[in-house]
């Protein structure tokens, strides 16, 4: 077996956008691979055959995603292969162009396009289909102009890529930059006639949710200066072409909602106790009432971290009047099966993380990380979980993978589970170095999947341990609640943790410990150096070091700070000071790295910059790593040079101080 290498990254296949046909016969889906040379990543749709369990690339142009099924033997998916219609876009027009392609053969064609930026899009009728696009109230929209009007409108496109205007908040997004009066509305688009008929107001934010008989269910937000945490359900019909709220806003947070037989199911929290980071419980409609259907204590998406996907998919469907979705339970994530009656069924086992699937006659069918396996495509039947796929077969067979050890231990009378990978070629007799890694969220949970970067530490020789601390997801509200105790609990936690490695594997050299995180785990690794001096070095990513000034800068400040930190900077700034890391710098003895994107909105940039200023005003050793044209997702989605460069610099950082 060969050691794993920083840049193995770089074969792995990654699987997404998981989908079957009408009929359940065909599946399609995403398979997604880095190209190093040109730094991006290629996309091309697979076809999986249900029946013979035979599955073949479909597309080979490097760039399809996005894809519905149109019928059974016909996907519809979003591409750019007009040249001259690239250079439109490049000068700042909006255009969506989905292609046709049967998946027994023959090429792709055009099938329409859409003078808009599209997000979503779901068939509701023949030819005619619901659109979620990008609607920007200070923009120029083009579908609206004809003529003298839209060559005017054009030119109004390129003048105005000079300017932002800001007059609400948020103000930007991570990911999608400035999104000022941007709102993703709803539209009914007819490919014959190419109308496109706006449902939702302006102001209005949509997420389309399920499309069922002529009709549409979607979430709404609708506001002009503060986005709040509540919003609105709606029901659009077709036929009468009106709109009609089912769930006024001000009541519940929204995740999502689904037609399940003759009901309206959503998933939904009043954050009535717990705050924004509550857990979803069911409800159903029932004629003008909100009937609670079902309490479930976990998170309601796949929190399992990896750095190992690229690309999403759905996390719930409907099948056989059931609502199937994904749950998160202590370190993994899982399939369950809620039924009308309001009974829950778990139906996965608990071996890591289902990152999307859908159902079948026969069974489940998802993309998961299994055991310490890369991507695959499984199936489960009455309780047996079957490999279908073997993308990532070689690296398994031919790389050296660490089986995390796991490692539980009470804190204050609570339950904390950890994980170590020893070393590779480990020798109980001989001295080793040691990385406390720290996961984000804080809502997310670190399992037993494979993590590039701990494989690639344990392969250059570390021990590299990681728990779940209090403010986990996958353990209940209580257990996740640490709002206005940042620093406090999760930090006890984290460091008894660490005693605790110690103590089980005195072969870590405790003088030789390093800490790294990411968002949550940045502001942990960055809270830590001025609270201890026992890590050698640290790496600190995407991180939060000022709670006051990161209220008014990032995506999620002005609510998240206020909700986390149980305070803002004008009713009691000296509990947001009292939880700022940058308030403890002057204590930091500790060598760090801090790793920053530059269109980082979530935890932004300035955040990293005012930590290394106060460790180099300080005297400590500090070194900060900016990178242009990546955002907060830079370890998991970032450009291939990007993602070689981050894990270099930390590599290298503790290969300095550590060994």
């Amino acid at each position: 077996m060969e050691n794993l290498k920083l840049k193995d990254f770089l074969d792995y296949k990654f699987l997404s956008g998981l989908e079957l046909s009408p009929n359940k016969n065909y599946g399609a889906f995403i398979v997604n691979s880095a190209d190093y040379d040109e730094n991006k990543y290629l996309s091309n749709i697979w076809i999986y055959n249900c029946i013979t369990r035979e599955y073949k690339k479909l597309t080979t142009m490097n760039k399809e995603n996005n894809l519905i099924w149109l019928d059974n033997e016909v996907i519809l998916f979003s591409s750019l292969r007009d040249e001259k219609l690239k250079k439109k876009i490049e000068d700042g027009e909006h255009w969506t162009v989905f292609y046709a392609i049967n998946i027994h053969g023959g090429e792709a064609y055009e099938y329409m396009r859409i003078p808009m930026n599209v997000n979503q899009i779901k068939k509701i009728a023949d030819e005619k289909f619901l659109i979620a696009a990008t609607y920007d109230h200070y923009g120029i929209n083009l579908h609206s102009h004809k003529g003298d009007e839209k060559s005017k409108a054009i030119d109004l496109i390129k003048e105005n890529k000079d300017y932002e205007v800001l007059d609400e908040i948020p103000f930007w997004s991570n990911g999608e930059g400035f999104t000022n009066k941007k709102r993703n509305r709803l539209y009914l688009f007819d490919r014959g006639t190419k109308d496109i008929v706006p449902i939702s107001n302006q102001f209005e934010n949509v997420d389309l949710c399920s499309v069922k008989d002529g009709k549409g269910l979607y979430v709404s937000q609708n506001y002009t200066n503060k986005m709040e945490l509540t919003n609105e359900l709606y029901i659009y019909d077709l036929y009468s072409s009106q709109a009609k709220c089912l769930v006024e806003e001000d009541e519940y947070s929204i995740n999502y909602a689904e037609f399940v037989g003759d009901e309206i199911i959503f998933a939904a929290s009043p954050m009535d106790k717990y705050g924004l980071n509550q857990n979803y419980n069911f409800y159903k409609i029932t004629g003008h009432d909100v009937q609670l259907l079902s309490c479930h204590d976990f998170g309601m998406h796949n929190s399992v971290g990896s750095d190992c996907r690229f690309g999403g998919g759905t996390d719930h469907r409907v099948f056989d009047n059931c609502l199937y979705f994904v749950a998160t339970e202590n370190k993994s994530s899982f399939i369950k099966k809620l039924s009308l009656d309001g009974t829950i069924e778990k139906l996965t086992s608990d071996n890591g993380s289902v990152d999307c699937f859908d159902v079948c006659n026969d069974g489940i069918i998802f993309i998961g990380l299994r055991g310490t396996k890369l991507q695959e495509i499984y199936i489960t039947e009455d309780g047996v979980e079957t490999q279908i796929t073997k993308f990532n077969e070689k690296i398994v067979e031919t790389k050296n993978i660490i089986v995390p050890e796991p490692l539980e231990f009470e804190n204050d009378g609570v339950k904390i589970e950890g994980f170590v990978l020893k070393p590779v070629n480990y020798d109980e007799s001989k001295c080793y170095p040691g990385i406390l890694d720290i996961h984000g969220g804080p809502k997310t949970v670190y399992g037993e999947i494979f993590y590039h970067e701990m494989q690639v530490w344990a392969n250059e020789g570390y021990f590299v341990f990681f728990c779940n601390p209090r403010g986990s997801d996958g353990r209940g509200d209580e257990f996740a609640d640490i709002r206005g105790k940042y620093g406090t609990i999760d930090y006890d936690d984290l460091m008894k943790f660490t005693d605790e490695v110690l103590k089980k594997y005195p072969q870590i050299d405790s003088t030789r410990i390093g800490v790294t995180g990411g968002s949550y785990g940045g502001f942990m690794t960055n809270w830590i150096i001025g609270h201890t001096d026992r890590f050698k070095c640290a790496a600190s990513q995407r991180s939060i070091s000022n709670w006051i000034s990161k209220f008014g800068t990032t995506d999620i400040g002005y609510y998240f700070n206020a909700d986390q930190i149980s305070s803002t900077p004008w009713d009691n700034m000296e509990k947001m000071w009292f939880h700022s890391p940058l308030k403890y710098a002057n204590q930091a003895v500790t060598p760090t790295l801090f790793i920053h994107s530059e269109e980082d909105y979530r935890c932004w940039l300035a955040e990293g910059l005012q930590m290394f200023t106060a460790l180099k005003y300080h005297g400590v050793d500090a070194r900060l790593c900016m990178f242009r044209g990546e955002n907060h997702e830079l370890s998991r989605s970032g450009k291939p040079k990007h993602r070689v460069r981050r894990l270099e610099e930390m590599t290298n950082w503790f290969e300095k101080y550590l060994k």
